[in-house]
């Protein structure tokens, strides 16, 4: 069952850029301007391709998935029987963990959350939500251990 979701990216971002070009394309046709359908079919095309490479790099490496026994941070799982505690938000050793996901630090716009690993580690989950990710981690813990 799946606790909590951030899918990391969205399809729907796909459409922005060529949705723009069309409007364009609109407006030319209104004010019975020149209408540039190459230049901007091209232009749709090109930025709708650019965004669809970039959603699925979103998809893949800034996803957020926690079931009640894996929590999914980008291109790694970790198994909540691996997580001894959620630590405090004020707590000066969350920062120092390195981030889940086999990336170089904390993706931007999401914050981190400091976990202790059963082996002593600390590590950081990551979330844009990071309130709904720290209540939906704690519940899972609390009833995993219980």
């Amino acid at each position: 069952m799946v606790l909590f979701s951030e899918p990391g990216a969205r399809w729907r971002a796909v459409a922005y850029g060529p949705l723009l070009c069309a409007v364009i394309l609109l407006v030319e046709w209104l004010t019975g301007s020149t209408l540039h359908w190459f230049a901007l079919g091209f232009c749709a095309v090109a930025i709708g391709g650019f965004t669809v490479v970039q959603v699925m790099a979103g998809r893949t490496h800034g996803r957020v998935e926690l079931t009640d026994s894996t929590l999914h941070q980008g291109v790694e799982s970790l198994s909540l029987d691996d997580v001894a505690a959620v630590l405090p938000v004020e707590d000066d050793d969350a920062a120092q963990g390195s981030p889940l996901g086999a990336l170089s630090g904390v993706p931007r716009r999401r914050r981190g959350i400091g976990l202790r690993l059963v082996d002593g580690r600390i590590v950081q989950a990551w979330a844009i939500d990071h309130t709904g990710l720290r209540t939906a981690l704690s519940s899972a813990l609390a009833g995993s251990q219980g």
